[in-house]
């Protein structure tokens, strides 16, 4: 018995395991659909004469792209950045929170990061979170609005 169990410890060093565990396939948020969203946005922003930061963040919650329209105010940077965290996060639009909120749902407010303000909206392919858009500069619907036309550009 002794040595069939050191046989079998022999073979699972030489082959590496005993299972054959699967891997998860994932998609990936790019540089370049970060750069294709962005620029969806600044499009709409553009076309309504609002300036924008807008933020493209992975799946893990870390910056791939920022863009600050000119005469944006500084403050909108991390705005953006911290709609986007909270979208993915939490995977759903930050404009949820804003109505939660808005409908007397105090306790939003504990959600760690959790930002109650529309213009986070998560990134969604296959049904897998990727990343997520966040827009500030304007009133949150526009922010919206906004982050909405950079969703469609993956479409």
């Amino acid at each position: 018995m002794r040595r069939l169990a050191g046989l079998a410890l022999l073979l699972t060093a030489l082959t590496g395991s005993t299972m054959n565990a699967q891997l998860a396939t994932k998609k990936a948020m790019t540089l370049a659909a970060a750069k294709q969203i962005a620029a969806a946005a600044e499009a709409e922003a553009a076309k309504n004469k609002w300036t924008m930061v807008i933020a493209v963040i992975d799946d893990g919650g870390n910056l791939v792209y920022l863009e600050r329209m000119d005469g944006t105010q500084i403050g909108s940077v991390d705005v953006a950045i911290q709609k986007a965290q909270s979208a993915v996060k939490f995977k759903r639009p930050t404009k949820v929170f804003e109505e939660a909120l808005k409908g007397g749902r105090q306790a939003i407010l504990r959600l760690p990061g959790a930002l109650p303000v529309e213009g986070g909206v998560p990134i969604i392919v296959d049904g897998q979170v990727i990343g997520a858009i966040g827009v500030s500069g304007a009133q949150s619907t526009e922010d919206g609005q906004c982050a909405a036309a950079g969703i469609a550009a993956l479409k």
